[in-house]
């Protein structure tokens, strides 16, 4: 009875009073942030095929928090449909930025928040006459491309029950199907919207208004607060001392 009773106090005592390392110590210990991103999102993550060097909003946020945390900065390659898998497979300590879904934060932590975006349609500009507005585009009859493993794949279910989703794996984009003729619209984020257009004349936003703000954070290991902590904290100060204000400048970009 006695040898009962402590395998049942020592079992909860190792769920409950022991946690394993935090990635902040873990971290500082390794002299090395790993940081996850795809890469593929302008002007958040952006990878040169020449260099094979990142660039882009993010990464000069993660060059930063490396910098301030006394190590140096790893750049993981991760694709969309792999991103979470990649915090709880522990490939990385930490993604850049990606939005807060409640399906993501079923397994992975969010840290605090510090960019807001709406998500809009793109469409060929030569069609803007035939889809005026996020109604238009659904109907049976019009085709809906997303990137696969993006919140935008979810929200074309929402917005879109009518049209038939097309779900594009990286490295293609949803866009690039739009601009190829093989679908009438894709939706996105609107700060990557208004980079697309520039790039792309031929694609045009559906002016109909962003639809359903979302948040952007980092994605930390689920349950690791100390290291969730540190970074939301780190945000904050940032935000307080102007840094995303002038990231935001830098990149042409403003929050809603």
């Amino acid at each position: 009875m006695i040898k009962k009773i402590f395998s049942i106090l020592l079992v909860l005592f190792i769920t409950t009073g022991v946690q394993a390392e935090s990635k902040l110590d873990a971290i500082k210990k390794s002299g090395e942030l790993r940081v996850g991103t795809t890469g593929d999102w302008d002007p958040m993550s952006m990878k040169d095929p020449a260099t094979n060097k990142y660039k882009g909003f993010d990464i000069d946020v993660m060059n930063e928090l490396a910098k301030d945390l006394g190590v140096k900065v790893k750049f993981v390659p991760a694709e969309w449909k792999t991103i979470v898998a990649g915090i709880t497979a522990n490939r990385y300590d930490i993604s850049t930025s990606v939005t807060k879904t409640p399906k993501r934060a079923e397994v992975a932590g969010f840290t605090a928040t510090y960019y807001k975006y709406g998500t809009v349609p793109l469409v060929l500009k030569k069609n803007l006459k035939k889809f005026p507005t996020w109604q238009s585009l659904n109907d049976k009859k019009v085709t809906i491309a997303t990137t696969l493993g993006t919140s935008q794949e979810e929200k074309a279910k929402e917005f879109f029950p009518k049209s038939k989703l097309r779900s594009i794996e990286a490295p293609a984009r949803d866009f690039q199907e739009v601009l190829a003729g093989r679908a009438d619209g894709n939706i996105t984020s609107s700060l990557e919207a208004n980079k697309l257009v520039v790039k792309y004349p031929q694609l045009a936003i559906v002016p109909d208004g962003g639809k359903n703000p979302a948040f952007l954070a980092m994605m930390v290991p689920k349950g690791d607060k100390t290291w969730n902590d540190y970074v939301s904290k780190w945000i904050k100060r940032k935000q307080s001392s102007g840094f995303f204000m002038t990231l935001e400048a830098k990149y042409n970009l403003k929050s809603l």
